[in-house]
């Protein structure tokens, strides 16, 4: 009986803490950071894309679920054998060795189920894969052991973006996230990116965007992203990729639409005369010099607070 309520207990307890994956990862960044992990963080980062939402929607409301109901299910039936078929209560062990409704039951359901969440998966990875109508193209190689990231529409503006050492962090910056050059991105438009590697295989994750995709020697693979609001994303590469893997950290700076055109026009003046890629701060009031950038910004910002007034599915 001891044992019987260990595994019991055991049991709820790994149900419980599965059932409260959702909950447990909604946590929130330092202000302007909200695409981080965070100490004690169970299941995926919250969403700020159209896709890594959709993402969200697939693990927390059907994945999730079902591994619970299957958990459970488990987990009593478990319970029940050590009651029902201990030796003290089951002195004369069954000889039975089939039963073919039961058999055809939990090959049939399990099938079912794997056919359920098949069919939203599917439309996911289709979503996923390319955007119509994009306002721009990225350019991502991979390098050992940085990224390179090219903008053609902006001039072919291209510059390396690298991690910053332990011992060069400045206050606000992180550990084996922060860069020297962020990849800088508008806010509320398609952005198509255009995947490849210099070298080996590396992979292009940045978890609460829903970008993941391998950059491999040779080919030219497609994803893309739409931002919802301003902020700072992080992300890793997550192909290992020789030694200096865990130095290919992505930092991602959302700017409104034109703080980014006018970062876009500043970066490749200075690219041109020194090499050098100004931070995005650098331009942060400078907008279009109509106002219309206070104004982007503005309708951004309630985009992201009113999700209904968005247009994320079919998209």
């Amino acid at each position: 009986m001891r044992l019987l309520g260990r595994c019991g207990a055991l049991a709820l307890a790994l149900a419980s803490l599965m059932l409260a994956t959702p909950v447990l990862a909604q946590g929130k960044g330092p202000a302007g950071i909200i695409g981080e992990p965070h100490d004690w963080q169970i299941g995926l980062q919250p969403g700020y894309s159209p896709v890594m939402r959709d993402i969200n929607w697939l693990n927390n409301d059907i994945v999730i679920p079902i591994i619970g109901v299957i958990s459970l299910l488990v987990a009593a039936l478990l319970v029940f054998v050590l009651w029902r078929f201990n030796a003290a209560r089951n002195p004369i062990p069954s000889r039975l060795t089939h039963n073919a409704p039961l058999e055809v039951a939990w090959t049939v359901l399990p099938a079912l189920v794997l056919v359920g969440m098949a069919i939203p998966s599917f439309r996911l990875v289709f979503f996923e894969n390319k955007t119509n109508d994009p306002y721009m193209t990225l350019n991502v190689t991979g390098h050992q052991w940085y990224w390179e990231y090219g903008y053609p529409d902006q001039g072919n503006l291209d510059f390396m973006s690298n991690y910053i050492p332990q011992n060069e962090l400045k206050p606000g910056q992180l550990r084996l996230l922060s860069v020297n050059h962020p990849l800088v991105l508008p806010v509320g438009e398609n952005i198509r990116i255009l995947e490849t590697s210099g070298d080996v295989i590396h992979s292009f994750f940045v978890p609460s965007l829903g970008v993941q995709r391998y950059a491999i020697p040779g080919q030219t693979i497609e994803t893309w992203v739409r931002i919802d609001r301003p902020g700072t994303y992080y992300g890793e590469c997550n192909q290992i990729c020789g030694i200096g893997h865990h130095e290919m950290p992505i930092e991602v700076q959302a700017v409104p639409l034109q703080q980014f055109l006018a970062w876009a026009k500043l970066a490749k003046q200075q690219m041109a005369e020194n090499g050098s890629v100004p931070p995005v701060s650098a331009v942060a009031a400078a907008g279009s010099g109509d106002g219309t950038a206070g104004v982007a910004t503005a309708k951004v910002a309630e985009l992201a607070y009113h999700p209904a007034a968005r247009p994320d599915k079919g998209d």
